[in-house]
């Protein structure tokens, strides 16, 4: 499948009109991805168990109140992404925090993990500086999801009232999966299964959260200090070149610091506070997770790196770019490569391999 380029979304103003203008511009998409999901959740293929649509959303209003705490500007762009799109706000905790919302179900409804899930998040690099071309360190990633969502990948142009303006990649209905803002801050994520989730903010919030910060620090400190509901991997990096990569847990935030190598980071935990909380992996997610890691170093082990040199690591087909196959039907959405000291953003729509990277400006 191939597009031209990847769709950008202008959305400006009060939390209120960037929400009602994300709604309203992908209404029936975004209800049609809400049920997809939830059904999901029904069937138990993620859960451990089947429940009840009434059961579902019920633990996703209980979620409502932590995202509110959390951060009552994004929550409230939630509130009317939902209210605009025709879907609840419990119902847009689920299509925007799925990964994150069924590690929440499983702890409370004590179901086990299922084996078989079909999902697995990312490739994820942080390159530092004196790697790179002219000394601009990079950040880059592939979306890697069931291939189901590849058709509903959206780039935002934010410009909030209150907060920096940032480019912030992510699905309908989700208010953000990957971003730059403009003071020069990365943020990007990978999947991690947890088996502490509990009702708290799922990541597309603590993505965007992190997005207002000034710094990489600052984006660190964002991560460590949310109430979270489930497992992600967070990278995050500036244009001052320092970069962090924080396996985020609900209750363990271990992070390691970038140095002189590239900091790469896929779908299984690295540091052993987390590999404790990390519920049980089929045997091909796991291979697959360890190829990219191994993959992605030895593309990356070189000076003088380019950004079309991380679009190509993104493109690698030995590991890195995902074609769906059965039974996972796993697949590389898209992808991104950051400069934040020249804030310059390219972004892809659907596998790279198939796509061409766009330039997007900043708004």
């Amino acid at each position: 499948m191939k597009r031209p380029s990847i769709r950008v979304c202008d959305v400006a103003g009060s939390p209120e009109q960037m929400g009602h203008t994300h709604g309203s511009a992908y209404a029936d998409e975004i209800r049609h991805y809400a049920n997809e999901r939830i059904e999901l959740v029904m069937s138990g293929s993620w859960s451990g168990g089947p429940m009840s649509r009434a059961d579902v959303l019920d633990l996703a209003q209980s979620m409502i109140t932590p995202h509110e705490k959390h951060s009552a500007e994004l929550a409230a762009e939630m509130h009317a992404m939902a209210a605009a799109a025709g879907i609840t706000s419990a119902e847009a905790i689920v299509v925007g925090g799925f990964t994150d919302f069924v590690d929440t179900v499983r702890a409370v409804v004590g179901g086990a993990h299922p084996a078989a899930v079909i999902e697995d998040d990312c490739t994820a690099f942080i390159v530092p500086d004196q790697r790179c071309v002219d000394g601009a360190g990079m950040f880059g990633q592939t979306w890697d999801m069931h291939d189901s969502a590849t058709e509903h990948v959206v780039l935002f142009r934010c410009k909030p009232d209150d907060a920096p303006a940032s480019l912030v990649f992510s699905t309908v209905g989700c208010i953000g999966q990957i971003g730059m803002n403009e003071l020069g801050v990365c943020v990007g994520i990978n999947n991690l299964v947890a088996n502490d989730g509990a009702p708290g903010v799922t990541w597309p919030q603590v993505v965007r959260a992190a997005l207002t910060a000034p710094t990489a620090q600052k984006a660190k400190d964002a991560v460590l200090g949310a109430d979270l509901a489930g497992g992600h991997n967070f990278c995050v990096f500036d244009r001052d070149g320092y970069g962090y990569s924080i396996e985020a847990m609900p209750t363990a935030r271990p992070y390691s610091i970038l140095g002189d190598e590239a900091l790469v980071h896929t779908n299984h935990t690295l540091a052993p506070d987390t590999t404790e909380r990390q519920g049980p992996r089929a045997d091909q997610l796991q291979a697959s997770s360890v190829a990219r890691l191994e993959t992605a170093r030895r593309l990356l082990n070189r000076e003088g790196l380019t950004p079309e040199d991380l679009m190509a690591v993104t493109r690698d087909t030995d590991a890195i770019c995902q074609t769906a196959t059965p039974p996972y039907h796993i697949e590389s959405s898209g992808a991104v490569v950051m400069r934040p000291s020249t804030g310059e953003f390219w972004a892809c729509w659907g596998p790279p391999t198939h796509n061409d990277f766009t330039k997007v400006e900043l708004p």
